[in-house]
């Protein structure tokens, strides 16, 4: 082990037996009032502020323990709540809750090491817990017993001291500010609760509002998987005597295995709304099966409907005359072709950016709902397929759509990093919504 890491782990030792020594638990209006200002300042921080996941996950532990709910700091029971995880989801095969509070743990232990911190309200997410525990430098049994002023910092401004003087004032006086400011922290806490249960019960329901449309038809979902014709054998054995055979020439349609990934993912999570579907392949797909219900059409370039759909979108997919760069165009920048996919690199190496549309729209040929899947290639397919059963990259957009985005006419594109074939993750480049 290197100096540096003896160092580092004496340095956490060190943060780990003071919180043992000092841990406290708040149990005062003022005292929660001041760890909910202490959070405040912790998520304004740019360990916090440019994430979504962290400042939401940290704010709901905080407030439930601070409400004494820390029966509801399951694993699964934040999975549900924060990430919109199904009541039966895996958490051995999805770890996201434990992933991101090691995240939050490294950055909170971050923001300590800082010596300007040193006299805050400590916040501390145990390890193998997600119930927040706290101590106060120079506090260690927090406010004493009838004190509803919070303390004044250590380096107080004029305007600190000034304020300070009040509670020097005559005892009936006295009595009645520290009244006031105790009624205030408590509506502010009864607000800052509220506030945070209604937006949790918003950030829940994304992934299902995008769907809605879907959820609410009366009609199976159809989808619509680009598919390949082929001429090739089967070998057919006598009933009687399985060792003879004779050979026949047949036709058979395939389907691309990576096109498979998308549909599997959206119908499985068509069924946790009790959604019932069925699937096409594109040659035998009709406007008059379109026309009957919301559709979803996978994959670009081998599915016709789905260059039908797009084409007259503002992102729509397009390609040179010899059809070996392939791209996604944006009908208000035509001259800039960012999203390209050159086809040999793509063969060669199976090491290369590939990027995808995903769209909600009401197709005007059958005036029915269709959601868009497709990518350049099959990496971008396949990304396109997580984003759309992923609150949490779903979640990505919310800041470029407007507020009303679930009435509207949406596009998305994506884009991924493919390395030996498999596709990273996919992320938001661009919205579009009318």
């Amino acid at each position: 082990m290197s100096q540096q890491q003896v160092v580092g782990l004496g340095r956490r030792e060190t943060l780990l037996t003071e919180h043992a020594a000092e841990s406290w638990t708040p149990s005062s209006e003022a005292e929660k009032t001041a760890v909910l200002q202490q959070l405040e300042k912790l998520l304004a921080t740019p360990l916090f502020n440019s994430s979504k996941r962290y400042p939401s996950f940290l704010k709901l532990v905080v407030t439930r323990t601070l409400a004494g709910q820390t029966d509801q700091l399951k694993e699964r029971i934040l999975g549900i709540e924060i990430f919109g995880r199904a009541a039966d989801y895996d958490t051995n095969t999805d770890p996201i809750v434990r992933v991101t509070a090691a995240e939050i743990r490294k950055r909170i232990e971050q923001y300590y090491q800082d010596p300007k911190h040193s006299q805050e309200i400590r916040l501390f997410l145990p390890a193998g817990s997600y119930a927040p525990q706290f101590s106060w430098p120079g506090h260690p049994a927090g406010l004493s017993v009838g004190t509803t002023e919070l303390p004044i910092p250590a380096r107080a401004t004029p305007l600190d001291i000034a304020s300070s003087t009040v509670s020097a004032s005559p005892p009936t006086k006295q009595r009645f500010v520290a009244g006031t400011r105790l009624a205030v922290a408590v509506v502010l806490l009864t607000v800052l609760a509220a506030s945070a249960m209604a937006w949790y019960a918003y950030r829940t329901t994304i992934l299902k509002q995008f769907w809605q449309p879907f959820v609410r038809s009366s009609e199976p979902v159809l989808f619509c998987i680009a598919d390949q014709s082929q001429y090739s054998t089967i070998r057919l054995r006598d009933a009687a005597d399985p060792q003879r055979y004779i050979t026949l020439n047949d036709s058979m349609v395939t389907i691309i295995i990576d096109d498979v990934s998308p549909l599997v993912n959206v119908a499985g999570l068509l069924r946790t709304y009790g959604k019932t579907y069925r699937v096409l392949g594109e040659t035998g797909t009709t406007l008059t099966d379109l026309r009957r219900g919301p559709s979803v059409f996978i994959g670009a370039f081998d599915n016709g409907w789905t260059l039908r759909l797009t084409g007259p979108l503002r992102f729509h997919f397009a390609n040179d005359a010899a059809m070996t760069q392939f791209w996604i165009e944006d009908r208000a920048n035509p001259g800039k072709h960012d999203w390209v996919l050159n086809r040999s690199v793509q063969q060669e190496t199976g090491t290369y950016k590939d990027y995808a549309i995903v769209a909600r729209v009401v197709d005007p040929n059958t005036d029915q709902y269709v959601v868009v899947a497709a990518g350049i290639g099959r990496g971008g397919t396949i990304a396109a397929g997580e984003f759309l059963v992923d609150e949490r990259r779903m979640e990505d957009m919310l800041e470029l759509v407007p507020r009303n985005w679930k009435q509207k006419n949406m596009e998305i594109v994506l884009e991924t990093q493919v390395i030996e074939g498999r596709s990273g993750p996919p992320r938001v480049t661009a919205v579009h919504a009318w």
